[in-house]
């Protein structure tokens, strides 16, 4: 009697599932590093694109911040009044947090960047700064070394990423923080500035070997041989495509703004995860989930909540105060162990 072949099957996890526990610990982490005295946290959301992506966008993160506790005053304005804008919006005590919808200078990124600066580092929820982007790629965890008790913080959607390869397993709890991919291969199809690179930047610096491919071609991310470079390393992989990349990849990862590009379903490796951040859909899904492991098709609900989880650090950030003027030095450090996770 012929054996019967048994399907392989391939675990679809939603978004939806990942962002419900980072909101309940985004929630709980807020009751530690919250003074009494202080109201619901307020985000000021500035959309001056007239993109509609954005507006859905803003429209999640509406939904998800009133759900959760948090005030979202989306601010809607022609680009040429944003600067100002943005500018009183970082001395307004009431405002917890600002997020711009980007891009607002289509053809022009050196003005968007302009724009990233203009948002004050007390107030960038999205980590864009020159201090947080600094710190991402070089590897340095804290704003405030050597005391380390004021995290740094690190873009949306690369952490959203970061946080579904967490929750995946993915990365190994048993070794030490900052080396948990080692031994893990992972492709990056995309290395633009926003996403792409700061993405394969991060999983670089925990220890993988990664590949970044976009239009211009390969480019790998590792901390050397043996993860002994304290940041990535990057080196041109000439004569690289996909062809070499994904047969050897643990994780794809797709992330190209584009309805036409599918990543091959055949380079892909039996078993690999697969993860895709692009607004459209980068993988052929009937056909990945023959191959995959696990399929994550979309991951906007995790950057949300991970947008939420970058105000509450902002709030836990702050210098709390005793009613004398002095730093309340027992009220920092709870607030800094409360993130002490990551």
């Amino acid at each position: 009697m012929a054996s019967q072949i048994v399907p392989k099957t391939c675990k679809v996890i939603l978004a939806d599932t990942i962002a419900k526990g980072l909101l309940a610990e985004v929630k709980e982490t807020l009751k530690t590093v919250q003074q009494d005295t202080e109201g619901k946290p307020t985000l000021a959301a500035f959309l001056a694109n007239g993109d509609p992506a954005a507006a859905k966008y803003a429209e999640w993160s509406k939904k998800t911040c009133e759900e959760n506790g948090f005030n979202f005053d989306l601010r809607q304005m022609d680009k040429e009044q944003l600067e100002e804008e943005i500018m009183a919006a970082n001395e307004d005590s009431k405002v917890d947090g600002i997020i711009v919808y980007y891009p607002i200078f289509p053809g022009n990124p050196a003005h968007d960047k302009y724009i990233q600066e203009t948002v004050s580092l007390l107030r960038d929820v999205e980590g864009l700064c020159h201090k947080h982007i600094y710190n991402m790629y070089h590897n340095v965890r804290f704003l405030d070394p050597p005391h380390n008790q004021k995290k740094s913080l690190l873009p949306c959607t690369p952490l959203a990423v970061v946080k579904i390869l967490e929750y995946l397993q993915i990365y190994n709890s048993i070794l030490p923080s900052g080396n948990r991919l080692f031994g893990k291969t992972i492709t990056v199809i995309n290395r633009s500035e926003v996403n792409g690179r700061p993405l394969a930047a991060l999983l670089a610096n925990d220890g993988a070997t990664v590949y970044s491919v976009d239009l211009t071609g390969v480019q790998i991310f590792t901390r050397g041989q043996g993860i002994k470079q304290p940041r990535h390393q990057v080196q041109d992989k000439e004569g690289w495509g996909l062809e070499q990349c994904l047969p050897i990849s643990d994780v794809v990862i797709g992330g190209v703004p584009s309805e036409k590009f599918k990543v091959p379903t055949e380079l892909i490796r039996d078993g690999a995860v697969c993860i895709n951040f692009s607004s459209y859909k980068n993988f052929d899904g009937p056909a990945v989930k023959e191959k995959a492991s696990i399929y994550v098709p979309s991951v906007g609900k995790v950057t949300i909540a991970v947008l939420l989880r970058n105000l509450v650090r902002l709030i836990a950030n702050r210098p709390s105060m005793n009613p004398d003027g002095t730093v309340d030095e027992a009220q920092v450090k709870a607030k800094s162990e409360a993130f002490m996770d990551g």
